[in-house]
């Protein structure tokens, strides 16, 4: 007899693409009304998982049942029916609607006579938002509110169809803490209703706030599923890697007071009379809320964007950046923070996305490639980077996000750079991979390159920055060494001339 208390189970779910395995044999219950956490590195065949109960993907072999009902395979349209509604990594939304135009994209509320009924439809999502403790204008087009709050949207454009059983897959990855606090007040409100989660996070911090069970995958197989409180971080973090990994942040071994970088009253539309400077073989981290600055002061460093005022000084030259070309040729490099539209090309293979940048290495004669050097090159990136591939000529969009984070660090150290410059460099990535990019940040930093780091993971920002600066509303508020950093502090100086420009958020003391 099925156990009534089970919303969703799989028997022996597997999925095979040509020869390679991405999920085997995977059974698993879920519960009516709890929060699962679903854990495991990169390519542990989480996402493949998902999009299989979504009907994004056909099992090669085995069963769905939900709420009693056995399927061999799901579409799209049936899962949604059924009460499945999925948040993925990649936004859906439409930027020049508003919010509520996206909330009710595809099953608008019109009048008789077919014309949209705009009133009713900013009610109702209205209604939704203050229902969930987020007071904001549903009339603002998405495109107008930033990143955070556009995941939020995301979240709550699921939550509007009212599912019985909701996927959200990383949706914490772009949110800060003040906007992390508004998705924790949406979960609980969502348990309370016995909506049925299904959570996947990198941030393991997390997964102990907010969920009652923990399924760990690894290598594509099942590997448990216990309560929260039968894991402890450490045990948890071996579960999914298969070893033990240090929870501390590694440090460079070597110090320099050389100064590299200056960057003097630095201003354009974003980023308003900006000083710092960078040392050489140093980890300088940046902090903020979303929409403080941080991104397009580098994009401006980078070539990206223009600058209208101010002066850089690279190694004590005047340096006036034109385009990212020109920043990669004098030895400036950025790893960007939207990885998949800035940073890698899904449609090439790894080889291609590595020597894009730095082709003029691996040409002979000027204008043939020589296939061996490449060929070695990428290999030794492979090797060194641990990028989980069948071969280099895979495409980079068959891998999952902690490798297409990796193949993008391969392609700005082709480029022998200076200066690398990190934009979120383990949004969205597991543990073990963010150990290993901590890992070379410091070998590279200790071989004299000299790193910014933007993060709006706290203790990732505390951890690994020697020294940082603050950003707010596009100006630099605070300069802090090593021994002042305090999650508090940060907090304090990144809300500095915030308060009248963002949308009012009622979050529960619970929260």
């Amino acid at each position: 007899m099925a156990d009534s208390n089970v919303v969703l189970s799989v028997a022996g779910l597997s999925k095979y693409y040509a020869k390679v395995k991405a999920l085997e044999d995977i059974t698993l219950d879920i519960r009516r009304g709890e929060v699962l956490a679903l854990c495991g590195e990169n390519g542990a065949g989480k996402s493949t998982f998902i999009k299989m109960l979504t009907g994004a993907e056909v099992p090669s072999k085995g069963t769905i049942t939900f709420k009693g009902v056995t399927y061999h395979s799901l579409d799209p349209a049936k899962s949604m029916e059924l009460g499945i509604a999925a948040v993925y990594q990649e936004f859906s939304l439409i930027p020049y609607l508003s919010i509520a135009e996206n909330i009710f994209y595809g099953r608008e509320i019109k009048f008789k006579s077919g014309i949209l009924n705009l009133k009713e439809m900013y009610r109702r999502a209205q209604a939704l938002f203050d229902d969930m403790g987020m007071q904001i204008d549903v009339r603002k087009r998405v495109c107008d509110i930033g990143v955070a709050y556009q995941q939020l949207v995301e979240i709550l454009k699921a939550v509007s169809r009212n599912p019985e059983f909701i996927i959200l897959d990383e949706p914490t990855a772009p949110l800060t803490v003040k906007e992390t606090e508004i998705f924790y007040n949406i979960v609980r409100r969502l348990k309370e209703r016995q909506t049925t989660i299904l959570f996947i996070s990198h941030r393991l911090e997390e997964v102990f706030a907010l969920c009652d069970r923990v399924a760990v995958f690894m290598d594509g197989h099942f590997v448990t599923v216990k309560e929260i409180g039968e894991f402890t971080m450490k045990s948890l973090i071996s579960h999914m890697v298969g070893r033990d990994i240090s929870g501390d942040y590694p440090a460079p071994t070597k110090t320099s007071s050389e100064v590299v970088l200056e960057v003097k009253h630095l201003t354009n539309e974003k980023v308003h009379d900006v000083n710092f400077v960078l040392h050489k073989g140093e980890i300088l981290g940046f902090g903020g809320l979303v929409g403080a600055g941080r991104t397009e002061t580098m994009r401006a460093i980078f070539g990206a964007d223009p600058v209208h005022e101010g002066e850089i000084l690279f190694h004590g030259q005047k340096y006036k950046p034109s385009t990212p070309r020109h920043a990669l040729r004098v030895g400036i490099g950025l790893i960007p923070e939207d990885r998949k539209a800035q940073g890698v090309i899904l449609g090439l293979v790894i080889r291609e996305n590595v020597v894009f940048s730095s082709l003029p290495r691996y040409l002979r004669g000027g204008f043939i490639i020589d296939s061996r050097k490449e060929h070695n090159a990428v290999s030794a990136y492979i090797k060194e980077l641990s990028i989980k591939t069948p071969s280099m000529e895979q495409l980079v969009k068959n891998l999952s996000g902690g490798n297409q984070q990796k193949v993008v660090l391969a392609r700005i150290l082709s480029t022998e750079c200076d200066i690398l410059i990190f934009d979120e460099p383990t949004r969205g990535i597991d543990v073990g991979a963010k150990q290993e990019i901590y890992n070379l940040m410091c070998k590279l930093a200790d071989a004299g390159k000299s790193i910014i780091m933007i993060s709006s993971e706290m203790a990732e920002l505390i951890g690994m920055s020697q020294r940082l600066y603050v950003m707010s509303e596009g100006k630099i508020t605070a300069e802090l060494q090593k021994p002042e950093f305090s999650q508090e502090l940060i907090l304090e100086k990144a809300s500095i001339g915030r308060a009248h420009n963002q949308p009012h958020v009622a979050v529960s003391a619970s929260a």
